[in-house]
């Protein structure tokens, strides 16, 4: 099928038309309902730049659901009660010998929650749990005493309501603050902080056991290694015993095991349990917007607060290495009720990212001459081989600073800090959200932060590129509804659209114009690297227009209307597809 477009009409109607018209959400209580779990770090120490790759495409997902007209909860899982936890908490009792009001003494907490993290010791207290996590696996090898502590605190952190689950409580709290704070930094939050101890101690399992046993999807292995067993009855892998081991649900002792766990959360986050959180304000952000948290205990002073869960479709943002559990998980609850399908859930699996040699030498690491032959340095938070977050994003605003001081030193500081920020959290997501969920990411600060090829901020310099476009036409006093009304006035424009040149342009409104499809596109594939390759493609044929036509000093009144008008086009659509992906655009650069 052949299909010719009016091209003056096409512009004609399109003229004023804002993209992504479907950011402006219908927030209607009926409407469907996506639940979309991101980030989930362990809160025993700091965010690493893993963790920063899970949080971007959440968030980014979740802002393409959002431009798709979707109404969407986003919930950062917190293992409070797990083995990370209970590591960190080994080494304030047994290497600090600290409890909890001797810890309490040496944290610090500032007025300004939303801003400042909690400080132990003179060090950020994710920072100091870094190092102590670090520090216990180390001593664990060395100290077999030592190591025999983690099963005994564990237990005590799962039990509850002891001196161990206060201290772990609190050390998982402060954390958890500390997390917050620094996905802050990179415009990411969140509506719900779901804890693991809520699941425990209310005692979703359970119900979730009676309905898998009275569905028929789960039995007990009466003979063979899984003797004593509850086991998900279906065969869809021939893989190892690990993944075999993924299908036990309860172990021969009676524990639940963490795909159990995962398979009643995910029923609640369905809203299939039966069951039910209650709830509390957690964490309030410097514009007064509010995080909430589970809790096993209804607040007395907390009444008709918002309603959670109850999705019609769940993404969970879990890495690679957990496929198996996952497809576990989506089959079990598939299992128990079919009316949801395994279509319900849905998971947003992605690789790891890895440090280039320049990369791991600029953050600080002692690299040796083998490890500058490899592509890429692998970290271990266990063994403290990891890039800190925080970390990686003051290294890049700092060199983007740098940047902004030779293009713009005449600045005030604030102003460049504002932008070195935004060129930094631009530099960061892009980077990360660039390639394909299945690839491995070698991350190098010169590649990410470079304004030329295909990076955050070439995207960012051409937006900026095109707003001073408007901002002359602003000093001459012209505004673009001028020009829109020249283009009414003018219609046919046939002679300015036909040819070469018009080609081209004609090419670029087109472009423009396909913002709407592709995140439409990047929702129905979950793969928001469509969305960043459209922006960079749009970014560089806007260049390649800028560079081909003089805008405003072009002399035809007619065909420089139609040039404001594409750059007009171009511009919002730059900036939409960016907020859509997290990314601001400098008023300078």
């Amino acid at each position: 099928m052949n299909v010719f477009y009016d091209r003056a009409k096409f512009i004609g109607e399109n003229a004023e038309a804002a993209p992504l018209p479907k950011l402006k959400l219908s927030e209607s209580d009926d409407s469907p309902k996506i639940c979309v779990e991101h980030t989930s770090v362990n809160p025993n120490k700091a965010a690493h730049i893993g963790h920063v790759r899970n949080s971007v495409l959440g968030d980014t997902f979740q802002r393409i659901l959002r431009a798709n007209g979707k109404r969407v909860e986003v919930q950062n899982y917190i293992d409070n009660t797990g083995v990370q936890v209970a590591d960190v908490v080994v080494g304030f009792i047994y290497l600090r010998e600290w409890n909890l009001a001797i810890l309490e003494s040496f944290t610090n907490i500032s007025s300004d929650s939303s801003v400042s993290k909690p400080k132990l010791m003179g060090k950020d207290f994710d920072y100091y749990c870094w190092d102590l996590y670090a520090e216990v696996g180390q001593r664990y090898s060395a100290n077999e005493e030592l190591k025999s502590k983690r099963a005994e605190v564990l237990h005590l952190i799962e039990e509850g309501n002891n001196e161990t689950a206060i201290l772990a409580d609190y050390v998982a709290t402060r954390n958890v603050e500390c997390i917050l704070r620094t996905m802050e930094r990179l415009s990411i939050r969140y509506d719900l902080l779901p804890r693991e101890s809520e699941i425990l101690h209310l005692h979703f399992w359970n119900k979730a056991f009676e309905q898998m046993k009275e569905r028929g999807v789960i039995h007990l292995e009466t003979e063979g290694k899984n003797a004593g067993c509850w086991v998900m009855g279906f065969d869809s892998h021939t893989g190892t015993d690990e993944h075999e081991s993924d299908k036990i649900l309860v172990r021969s002792n009676g524990t639940v095991t963490y795909t159990g766990k995962d398979i009643a959360y995910q029923m609640w986050k369905l809203g299939i349990l039966g069951m039910d959180f209650f709830y509390r304000p957690f964490f309030k952000y410097a514009d007064g917007k509010e995080v909430w948290i589970t809790t096993a205990e209804e607040p007395e002073h907390v009444a008709g607060g918002p309603v959670f869960g109850h999705g019609e479709t769940v993404y969970n943002v879990i890495d690679t290495r957990q496929s198996y559990p996952q497809e576990v998980v989506r089959k079990g609850v598939a299992a128990i009720y079919p009316e949801k399908g395994e279509a319900a859930s849905v998971h947003l699996s992605y690789e790891m990212v890895a440090l280039s040699p320049a990369a791991a030498e600029e953050l600080g690491f002692e690299v040796s001459d083998e490890d500058r032959k490899k592509p890429f340095i692998e970290m271990s938070g266990r063994k403290g081989l990891g890039v800190k977050a925080d970390d990686l994003i003051t290294r890049l605003e700092t060199n983007a600073l740098a940047e902004v001081e030779a293009r713009h030193g005449e600045q005030p500081l604030d102003q460049k800090q504002l932008v070195a920020h935004q060129l930094a959290v631009g530099a960061l997501r892009y980077f990360l959200l660039k390639f394909s969920r299945t690839t491995i990411i070698v991350f190098d600060f010169k590649e990410a932060l470079s304004f030329e090829g295909e990076t955050g901020a070439f995207c960012q310099y051409s937006a900026v590129r095109a707003n001073s476009i408007f901002r002359k036409l602003d000093e001459r006093s012209e505004s673009i509804d001028d020009f829109r009304t020249k283009l009414s006035d003018w219609l046919p424009l046939s002679e300015i659209l036909t040819g070469e040149s018009g080609d081209d342009i004609w090419s670029l409104i087109t472009l423009a114009s396909r913002l709407d499809e592709t995140v439409q596109q990047a929702a129905a594939q979950n793969e928001p690297a469509i969305l960043a390759k459209y922006t960079f493609n749009l970014a560089k044929a806007f260049n390649l227009f800028y560079h081909h036509h003089k805008i405003l000093i072009e002399e035809n009144v007619v065909k420089q209307a139609v040039l404001v008008v594409t750059a007009d086009l171009v511009r919002n659509a730059l900036t939409a597809a960016l907020q859509t992906m997290g990314i601001e655009v400098p008023e300078r650069m």
